[in-house]
């Protein structure tokens, strides 16, 4: 069984996949999974109070999830896929879903889009510990979290940066976190 086959296995049974993103090496989980989310919260260390984005694979797969429409319809073409977040308004039931939404991206990386046509949209966070720097390699994750992650997708991150966060429920757009995209 090749990598991404037990990458997807593993996601199916509640697991936890290490993936190179753009930005930064992530951590993913099944988004509909309360116990594959808190085993992430677990193994990041961090409260369960602190949204978790979501990876999609397209603006299609986006919208089958979340409004996308007005501004954050127009940011979406023009820099997805790409390190731009943009919290929208949820239309599904997700562990995931804070306040009513989801942050969104879709990552530019060929070995997260291959997963995320695979399998749909991730939960997803950095490779990292609560506080310290996201590592950017399949290598530094599994040095840092061994076997508690249940399969690693090998790559590097090229991007080194976490990606910008633009809350687009909000009439203007409110940056929440600056990143790659101005």
């Amino acid at each position: 069984m090749g990598v991404m086959d037990r990458a997807l296995e593993a996601l199916r049974a509640g697991g936890v996949v290490g993936v190179p993103t753009d930005t930064v090496y992530g951590l993913a989980v099944d988004p509909t999974n309360p116990e594959a989310v808190q085993r992430l919260y677990e193994l990041k260390g961090r409260g369960s109070g602190h949204p978790l984005p979501v990876l999609v694979a397209s603006l299609a797969q986006a919208e089958q999830i979340a409004e996308i429409g007005g501004v954050a319809a127009r940011l979406a073409l023009e820099h997805w896929p790409g390190p731009l977040t943009l919290v929208v308004k949820a239309t599904v039931d997700m562990v995931v879903v804070h306040e009513g939404t989801l942050g969104l991206r879709v990552p530019d990386h060929p070995a997260a889009i291959w997963l995320l046509d695979a399998y749909g949209p991730l939960a997803v966070t950095s490779a990292n510990r609560s506080g310290e720097p996201p590592v950017l390699d399949d290598e530094a994750a599994r040095d840092l979290f061994g076997d508690a992650v249940d399969a690693y997708i090998g790559g590097v991150a090229p991007g080194g940066e976490p990606s910008t966060v633009l809350d687009c429920t909000a009439n203007p757009p409110v940056l929440l976190r600056a990143g790659p995209v101005a």
